[in-house]
């Protein structure tokens, strides 16, 4: 079973707009729904079988997270995308995801760097389409230890986006066979409660992704 990679869900849709939320999120991540691409509320009430209420919810919620932008005659398309966007996603999460390991580690459980290590095992028999949203469960299941709920959902926000980033490139198996290495190189900082050494190893992990990522997008 999947450890915890549906665990940044968002809260307060109701039922038919949350799973409208995920099929359109998992659509866009995927690139099955382009840069661009319009999303009409009737067109997708009527292919989910609903009103336009939970598709407009869903589409909010999309929005809050970056993937779709409201234009003002209200119609909704697919965010574009692009390399200084990127770029822009992982300098923010640089700031961000080191401020939340800084402040988690003192709360730090083993149960909890256990479950991460067992995500992270996950990541390592996980196909591209897979990788991301494992990945972003990684990190966050270490932050959520931060009592800073603001700070965890700007930090899931920034996970958000920068999965869609990550199902347009693919990495040569050496990018992620370092992932991996990096990985385990938190845990153990992590373990140890050693703050200094997981903040060093999160900021050279985060920049040096997006280094080797930048030049793949188009």
């Amino acid at each position: 079973m999947m450890t915890g990679a549906n665990e940044d869900r968002p809260t307060g849709l109701t039922s038919p707009a949350a799973a409208i939320f995920e099929a359109l999120r998992s659509e866009i991540v995927s690139g099955v729904l382009a840069p661009d691409a319009p999303l009409g509320q009737e067109h997708l009430a009527g292919r989910f079988g609903v009103s336009r209420m939970p598709v407009r919810e869903a589409i909010w919620q999309l929005e809050a997270l970056g993937f779709v932008t409201i234009e003002p005659n209200r119609r909704a398309r697919v965010a574009p995308a692009s390399r200084a966007d990127f770029v822009e996603i992982f300098d923010m999460r640089l700031v961000a995801e080191c401020l939340a390991i800084r402040r988690a580690i003192p709360e730090l459980s083993n149960a909890r760097v256990d479950r991460a290590e067992a995500i992270q095992k996950q990541i390592e028999e996980a196909s591209g389409a897979r990788f991301g949203a494992l990945n972003g469960a990684f990190h966050m299941m270490l932050y959520r230890a931060a009592p800073q709920p603001r700070l965890l959902a700007h930090v899931a926000m920034l996970s958000n986006a920068a999965d869609r980033y990550r199902s347009m490139t693919r990495a040569a198996p050496s990018f992620r066979e370092k992932s991996d290495r990096e990985h385990y190189e938190l845990l153990a900082a992590c373990r140890s409660r050693d703050t200094e050494a997981a903040v060093e190893c999160l900021t050279r992990h985060i920049a040096d992704a997006r280094d080797a990522l930048a030049p793949l997008i188009g």
